[in-house]
């Protein structure tokens, strides 16, 4: 149909190409985003193949990651979507969806997300930042708490709460879940460092919940935040999940806080059972009273081990003095015995 040939405005997608007009290539854009849906999706057995694909084509710099020294972005992701991220934040995001197991994600999102982790891990790590970035990084190695509200209310040991676990019904009504060691193990493989995963049951089998246990320092602090801005750049975090905006599929995780812990469900009964409330604030201050208390202590016994070696070393100049006039007496009855 010649005619319809002949409207090119007709056909969909970004790239209106007509045969009876090459010049319309020059309509073609260089660059494509993942989001236009160059075509359909891919089986399973070939993410691996596009996963070599899409990093070929980050290596020959097809997509634009970088927005600024600091700054990145995903080009994978919907432009609705799109949001600058630090080069640790955009990691934790390529690294979830690459490896999430929601329905949501496509074979063909997973591959080219973990084709991007592979380029951020590989090929850009090497070169990140400016001298400010790297020394904002080192501040925060430094310093854990750093972009922390000290005086909200989080509870303590620090807590992460997973939802929507996926869970099956037996036949006599009551679900089972999967065991919390192996989501433990996927969230260690992410770098969050957890100590354990609890998995919540009631009378009816596992809940779909579960809290996540970090150590009680503040590099536990600063694991269990990492953990909560991975799952709010995945679009899964305590807001997106109270959200009215259809059905939830995946992991939804965030760090328990008040509400959390006052609230009437098995999470907040729980949450009460193995933690309390308290302020980043509170503990510094608690730790602060601890480390004084411990260098009065140890100020004590470095002054009582002093008076304990200044007595000892009297004693031995008294002995010492007692020792000399033995010898001078020995010799001045030596010497009368040999006159």
């Amino acid at each position: 149909n010649l005619g319809a040939l002949s409207k090119p405005s007709l056909l969909p997608g970004p790239v209106r190409r007509c045969r009876l007009h090459p010049c319309r290539r020059q309509q073609v854009p260089l660059k494509m985003d993942i989001s236009s849906g160059e075509d359909s999706d891919i089986s399973e057995s070939e993410m691996e193949e596009y996963e070599d694909k899409y990093y070929e084509k980050l290596k020959n710099g097809n997509y634009k990651i970088k927005v600024s020294n600091e700054k990145y972005t995903c080009p994978f992701c919907p432009k609705k979507k799109k949001q600058d991220f630090l080069y640790k934040d955009l990691l934790q995001h390529a690294s979830g969806v690459g490896k999430s197991n929601s329905d949501k994600r496509s074979a063909r999102e997973k591959a080219n997300h973990l084709a991007l982790f592979k380029y951020l891990e590989n090929d850009l790590r090497g070169t990140v930042g400016s001298s400010s970035s790297s020394a904002a990084a080192a501040a925060a190695a430094e310093d854990p708490l750093s972009g922390c509200d000290h005086d909200e209310k989080i509870v303590w040991p620090w807590t992460g709460v997973v939802v929507n676990i996926p869970t099956q019904k037996l036949e006599d009504g009551r679900s089972v879940g999967g065991s919390g060691s192996k989501l433990r193990d996927e969230l260690i493989r992410r770098g969050f460092n957890p100590l354990r995963v609890h998995p919540l049951w009631n009378y009816r089998g596992h809940s779909g919940t579960a809290v996540v246990e970090f150590r009680k320092d503040w590099p536990g602090l600063h694991n269990a935040l990492s953990f909560e801005k991975a799952y709010e750049a995945d679009h899964h975090g305590k807001k997106d999940w109270f959200a009215n905006n259809g059905v939830k599929e995946g992991l939804y995780a965030w760090v328990a806080r008040a509400d959390d812990y006052k609230s009437s469900t098995i999470i907040g009964e729980h949450l009460r059972k193995i933690g309390d409330l308290k302020t980043v604030s509170e503990l510094m201050e608690e730790e602060a009273r601890k480390q004084d208390r411990l260098v009065t202590n140890l100020t004590n016994i470095i002054e009582t081990k002093n008076k304990h070696i200044q007595e000892m070393e009297q004693r031995c100049s008294e002995t010492s003095k007692s020792l000399e006039a033995l010898m001078e007496e020995k010799d001045n009855l030596s010497q009368a015995y040999n006159e």
